[in-house]
């Protein structure tokens, strides 16, 4: 299986109404590029995506899993656009967004069970398949609870468990381990490492420490550039003097510090 982000270009438009002579009250359009040619290709294995605020991941993550478009560029999947594969590539993808959007009168089961409908996983296959991801993150005692008494880990816990759904062969992952305990980031970091084995799983993080042991490559966006691209050993060699991708980090961003817990 091939994954392949093809010249990605992304910029985001704004209108804003100032009243001043230079606009004569006429709103004024400010232009932010997100993405610029971002361009590589991954084949089964887990990979680290890196970056500051503002790089351009969740961007790129959003391109990936079909939900924005680029402005230039394409996404293929095995030598295919996703736009033209339609179904049969949400059928591969598992997205687990940064942002927490669920629905706050449910228990866990429905979420999961509404999860499964939407990915149109057999009725007779729910059951198994609810309880199959929820061991995964160590929820299923946790399951009739309604969501809105769930804790902030338990949230990202459960979106992490629909992304699982279906057994993905593509995961994409933005921020997954915010607000889980360390015991649950070290848990999740090998449990997605045994799951890349046979998949994609790409993983935006601001915790260094969720991906440098386990990530077979790690890509670095820099204001919407892919700046570097390479496994763990081969950035320390390229970055003279840098024992961790922490050192390569802060080389490349000066004094905004990755997470490290």
């Amino acid at each position: 299986m091939e994954l392949t982000l093809a010249n990605l270009s992304k910029v985001y438009v704004r209108k804003e109404h100032r009243m001043s002579i230079k606009t004569f009250g006429r709103p004024e359009i400010t232009k932010k590029a997100a993405l610029c040619d971002v361009s590589f290709t991954l084949s089964e294995g887990l990979y680290g995506l890196l970056g500051p605020n503002g790089a351009g991941k969740s961007t790129l993550m959003k391109i990936t899993a079909g939900i924005l478009r680029p402005d230039e560029g394409t996404v293929l999947w095995n030598g295919q656009e996703i736009s033209s594969l339609g179904k049969k590539y949400r059928s591969i993808l598992g997205f687990m967004p940064q942002q927490q959007g669920l629905y706050s009168g449910f228990t866990g089961k429905r979420f999961l069970d509404y999860m499964c409908a939407l990915k149109e996983i057999p009725s007779a296959q729910t059951k198994e398949e609810i309880r199959r991801v929820a061991e995964i993150v160590h929820l299923l005692p946790e399951l009739n609870k309604r969501l809105e008494n769930y804790s902030g880990g338990m949230k990202q816990r459960i979106l992490l468990a629909s992304a699982l759904l279906g057994n993905p062969r593509l995961l994409i992952l933005d921020e997954p381990t915010a607000g889980l305990d360390p015991r649950e980031r070290v848990s999740l970091r090998l449990q997605l490492k045994e799951l890349s084995k046979d998949r994609i799983v790409l993983v935006a993080t601001h915790v260094v420490s969720d991906v440098e042991t386990v990530a077979d490559e790690i890509l670095v966006l820099k204001e919407g550039q892919l700046v570097e691209k390479g496994s763990v050993d081969e950035l320390k060699a390229r970055f003279h003097g840098a024992k961790s991708i922490e050192d390569i980090y802060l080389q490349l961003f000066g004094e905004e510090k990755p997470v490290d817990i």
